[in-house]
Order: structure tokens, then C-alpha cells, then sequence
């Protein structure tokens, strides 16, 4: 099962909503993934078409105990090349599809034209718990998210501009800053920030997913303090074997172009270390001088012999 689907079958665990809740879960996910169909003699019907059976009992449920709307889950096979099952819930007039409509803010009359209404309706979304069921609504209806071990990405697929936008702005009511693109013939309200997936997830009440997600990025981020350490080591590893061979280059030059024995005494004591001693840090040969001497005064001197050497391949040029 993908990390998608464990929130969504996680979400859907919870069916104990109040009237007003669950008008706004079903407002959402019906503007998501319903259609409205136009039959014989003036009738319509409403379907809600899903690829999860936890979605798919979750509305079938809310509709019965809210509206008592008796109507049944049809499955048919996927067109997708998946083949996965799909699940089908129609609502016609006989049950009432007109005043449900009317009660979640998904149909709306123009001039006796019926269309759907991609507005979300403020008195849906009255207080934080509304707008909270509204948004889960909106991920089970058209709503995925990323295995946060491979990245962080949470959206929703709407098929109406405005109503992205809407969506969007709802979204981003809670702090979080969601955007919008345009994908084919979709828009889609995204949220790339591991830490707004995570605050997303804890508004529509997928605290489980929530600290597996969790759990994830502080994995992710311990590995990826190791490896920056690693690297880091690494480079300075890497820094310190070059300077220590270019350091022995020179005083291998000095020793056969004049001989050691032509440096002051400080620079020569370094050079017979540095010589004998090529995997040490400047540091630890500093501690091996009588007297001791720090790390600048280790460096100081190999960068005078390093300068002596250069200009004896100058003079031999």
C-alpha cells in the first residue's frame, strides 16, 4: 500500500461527524471526484467514483446517517492499464440528489440552468473544525502524497481554476503556503515543504502518517548531517595530504638544488619532521618541536620553505 493510500485508509477510520462536519467532508470530496449527470424528463444524478473502498464506505456511510440516503457501491474494473477496481456511488432523484446538492454547496440554479458550484460556500466553512473536514474532504477527493523517503510532496487535483484557488487560499488560512500549477487539463494545490506536509496532515487528522513522517525526515536528517561530516572530513583529509606532498616537493628541491643544511635552524627542524613524518597534521608536528609550537607557527615556516623553493625554480629556469 503506498504512504497515499495509508493516510487516505487512515482518515477514513473516522466516521463520527457531526451534521455540519459532514457537510463539509462530502462538499469537498463530491466537488472532487463526483460528477452530475443529466437523465430523461428533466431528472439528474450525482455519481462519486473512487479507487479506494475506504473512501468509498466512508461516503456511503455519511449519507446514509445524515441524509438517509439509501444507495449502493457498484464496482467496476479500472480503464487504466493497472486494472484496478473502482468504486461507484449514484445518488438519482429519487433519493433526493436535488436537495443534497443543494445542502453540501455542489449544485447551483442559473436562470434555471443547474451547474456545479466551485465556490466553497462560507456558511460550509464557518469555524476551524468545518474548515478542517473540508480540507480532508478535498484529499480524499482528489488528494495525494508522496513516500516521504523519496521526497516531500502533498496535492490536490482540482478540474476548476477559481476553485484552486479557493482551495488554495483555505489551505493557506492555516499558515502553510500552498501554490498553484497548471497540469494538463488540471490545477493542482501543492505543498513541497516537508514541514507544511507534515502541518497539512495533522489538519485532516492523519496523526499516524503524521509521526511516521515524521520518524522518516529525522532519519533522513541524521544521514544527512553523517554524510555532510563525512564529506567534511573527508575535504580536510584531502586538503591536508596535498599540502603535506607539496611540502616535501619543495623540501626535496632545497635538499638537492643547496642542501638543508643552508636553512636557519627553525626551518630546517620542520622540514626533517615534515619529511619523516608526511601524515601528520600541522598541529601534532608542532607538538613534536622543542619548544612546542603552534599550528600558525608550523604553517609559517613550511610556507617560508615553499617560497624558498619556488625561487630556487625560478633562478634554475
Amino acid at each position: 500500500m503506498s504512504f497515499s493510500s495509508k493516510v487516505k485508509s487512515e482518515v477514513c477510520r473516522y466516521d463520527d461527524y457531526s451534521k455540519s462536519e459532514t457537510i463539509a467532508v462530502l462538499s469537498a470530496i463530491m466537488k472532487a471526484s463526483g460528477t452530475l449527470a443529466l437523465e430523461g424528463n428533466r431528472k439528474i444524478s450525482f455519481k462519486i467514483i473512487t479507487e479506494n473502498p475506504a473512501i468509498a464506505r466512508l461516503v456511503f456511510k455519511l449519507l446514509k446517517k445524515s441524509f438517509d440516503i439509501h444507495t449502493e457501491i457498484m464496482v467496476k474494473k479500472s480503464n487504466s492499464l493497472k486494472k484496478n477496481n473502482v468504486y461507484v456511488i449514484s445518488i438519482t432523484e429519487e433519493m433526493g440528489v436535488r436537495e443534497l446538492l443543494k445542502n453540501v454547496g455542489v449544485m447551483k440554479n442559473e436562470d434555471g440552468i443547474i451547474t456545479l458550484n466551485y465556490d466553497i460556500p462560507k456558511e460550509i466553512v464557518k469555524d476551524d473544525e468545518s474548515k478542517r473536514m473540508y480540507i480532508r474532504g478535498a484529499f480524499l477527493g482528489g488528494g495525494s502524497v508522496s513516500n516521504p523517503e523519496k521526497m516531500y510532496h502533498l496535492e490536490f487535483v482540482t478540474h476548476n481554476e477559481d476553485y484552486a484557488s479557493n482551495l488554495k487560499e483555505l489551505i493557506n488560512s492555516y499558515g502553510l503556503n500552498s501554490k498553484v500549477i497548471q497540469r494538463k487539463n488540471s490545477y493542482v494545490v501543492y505543498i513541497k515543504e516537508g514541514e507544511q506536509v507534515v502541518d497539512l496532515l495533522n489538519i485532516i487528522g492523519a496523526h499516524t502518517s503524521l509521526l511516521e513522517l515524521e520518524n522518516i525526515r529525522i532519519l533522513k536528517e541524521m544521514r544527512n548531517n553523517i554524510n555532510r561530516l563525512v564529506n567534511c572530513e573527508t575535504a580536510n583529509l584531502s586538503k591536508t595530504v596535498n599540502a603535506s606532498v607539496r611540502q616535501i616537493e619543495s623540501i626535496k628541491l632545497i635538499e638537492k638544488q643547496i642542501g638543508l643544511s643552508r636553512l636557519p635552524e627553525n626551518l630546517r627542524e620542520i622540514a626533517t619532521l615534515r619529511v619523516n613524518y608526511p601524515d601528520e597534521s600541522l598541529k601534532e608536528l608542532g607538538k613534536m618541536l622543542e619548544p612546542p609550537v603552534g599550528k600558525s607557527g608550523v604553517n609559517h615556516r613550511l610556507r617560508k620553505i615553499e617560497k624558498i623553493a619556488e625561487e630556487l625554480k625560478k633562478e634554475g629556469r
